[in-house]
């Protein structure tokens, strides 16, 4: 039987996961929207809704996913209305009536899996296992220097070159989490300068690893571009065309010496460790490590402080969240 296991893309941001949520879309067996960002918010905010065996909770809920602002459900080009009774005629859990949302999306495409790409799910992976037990992730990594170097030149994004480094690290770290505690059929790793050199050779590996046959079109995902990327994120403009190793290293035009000597002293190790050579660039002041510390210690408190309020809030969950959908979802519920 064939896979309808959730996929789920991660990587620090400007990793090529947007070019890599094209390949997938390109499948045809796989949808993948562009980012949602109702799953997340959707799990921290779930007590707001109610319980969910109740029909008129869900149906609060299927209401906050189609008009709340930040949601981004517009991107989906979903009938609002209908969407809402699917959620209320589906099973009563908060992964259900996500799922429901993104299969939606995939049916609307003649699809029959779907997938969702948001670099920072790589914070969440615990919380989207919790959410959707049988789902597999795909990491994509890409050179930190690359990565901090498009960072800091994107319009949205509003922290300095201290905070874009520990973002890369912090990606590293987690991915190494997830490979040591992962299922090695729900984690997956693999390099945008590996992708971009080999398509057809990193995604046929791709497609074994997602129980999927490769097909040629992944590798042509501008095709898909028009349709799968919203016309305003400008940023993401080179998924309209070939792809291309012309990115890769463009670091090295890209950071001032001082911002690749922070790139190199802090992230080193994890640089080597993923196959990067260093340049072998003076040490970075000690001001810019100890900004980099300062970056690394607010995120990992802001975190620890959620994570535990989390931990509270599960002994007053009025029932289960995950879903209750796929074959895989359907089987572990049978056994309960």
């Amino acid at each position: 039987m064939q896979s309808d296991r959730p996929i789920f893309v991660i990587g620090c941001p400007r990793s090529g996961t947007t070019m890599l949520q094209l390949m997938l879309h390109s499948h045809p067996r796989i949808a993948v929207p562009p980012e949602t960002r109702f799953v997340v918010p959707g799990y921290y905010r779930r007590f707001s809704f109610g319980d969910l065996r109740e029909e008129h909770n869900r149906r609060r809920l299927g209401r906050w996913i189609v008009t709340d602002k930040d949601t981004k459900f517009k991107e989906l080009k979903l009938d609002g209305e209908r969407l809402i009774e699917d959620i209320i005629a589906g099973p009563p859990t908060l992964g259900s009536a996500m799922g429901i949302t993104f299969r939606s999306y995939a049916e609307q495409y003649g699809k029959c899996r779907w997938g969702d790409k948001r670099p920072s799910y790589y914070h969440h992976v615990d919380l989207l296992m919790r959410l959707f037990p049988d789902a597999q992730f795909v990491h994509l990594i890409r050179d930190g220097r690359d990565c901090v170097a498009s960072l800091k030149e994107m319009p949205w994004y509003t922290k300095d070159v201290f905070h874009a480094v520990v973002n890369w690290g912090e990606a590293i770290d987690f991915g190494r989490r997830h490979a040591r505690k992962l299922p090695a059929d729900s984690y997956y790793e693999l390099r945008y300068e590996d992708l971009t050199a080999y398509p057809e050779t990193e995604l046929s590996k791709l497609c074994d690893f997602l129980g999927e046959d490769y097909d040629p079109a992944m590798a042509e995902p501008y095709h898909v571009a028009k349709v799968a990327i919203p016309q305003h994120k400008v940023w993401h403009s080179n998924t309209h065309g070939d792809v291309t190793t012309a990115r890769a290293g463009s670091w090295k035009t890209r950071l001032e010496p001082w911002e690749v000597s922070v790139c190199e002293t802090v992230l080193a190790e994890r640089l080597t460790a993923n196959g990067y050579e260093l340049t072998g660039a003076p040490k970075a002041e000690r001001a810019h490590v100890e900004a980099c510390a300062k970056a690394a210690s607010k995120r990992l408190w802001a975190r620890r402080r959620k994570a535990l309020r989390d931990r509270v809030n599960r002994l007053r969950e009025q029932g289960p969240v995950a879903a209750q959908l796929t074959s895989r979802q359907l089987g572990e519920l049978a056994k309960v």
